[in-house]
């Protein structure tokens, strides 16, 4: 898992729209990355859904929100849709962004064992530095997370 005080993996991927984004398109900006286990599930949507209602704030502070799954880009739309996100969820079906970031691997779920996303955000700052990991955010507050995580809360 890339640290604090790191250069950011680049990579690129598709939207739910089907544009392509690239971490590298938001250099001079900043960047809360938020990995999350799947699409319409309980915690998921909570965590989106707190994205979204603050998400007037996050653009005021000038911070770019970019979520990323392994469900594909169809998932990605009806999500969105459904829950009105305004911002990119980035489609990872074969978790190589995942991967990169070191959120992939063995999960345990009702005591069944898989592997899936560990939920992680990566405030990102304007030169693409880590700047803090927030590990297990608090799903429900997680706009007020990235706000106080860029020292802006």
């Amino acid at each position: 898992m890339p640290e604090v005080g790191q250069e950011a993996p680049d990579f690129e991927g598709i939207d739910q729209h089907g544009r392509t984004i690239r971490l590298r398109d938001f250099r001079g900006r900043k960047v809360a990355l938020y990995f999350y286990p799947k699409d319409d599930t309980p915690g998921c949507t909570k965590q989106a859904c707190s994205l979204r209602d603050g998400y007037a704030r996050l653009q005021e502070a000038g911070i770019v929100v970019l979520g990323v799954s392994a469900d594909d880009a169809n998932s990605h739309r009806r999500f969105a849709e459904k829950y009105g996100l305004p911002f990119p969820l980035i489609a990872d079906p074969e978790a190589k962004i995942c991967q990169a970031y070191g959120v992939w691997g063995e999960r345990t779920l009702y005591g069944r064992k898989f592997m899936g996303i560990r939920r992680t955000t990566f405030l990102i700052d304007e030169d693409g530095r880590i700047r803090q990991v927030i590990r297990r955010p608090k799903v429900e507050q997680h706009a007020d997370e990235v706000l106080k995580g860029f020292g802006l809360s």
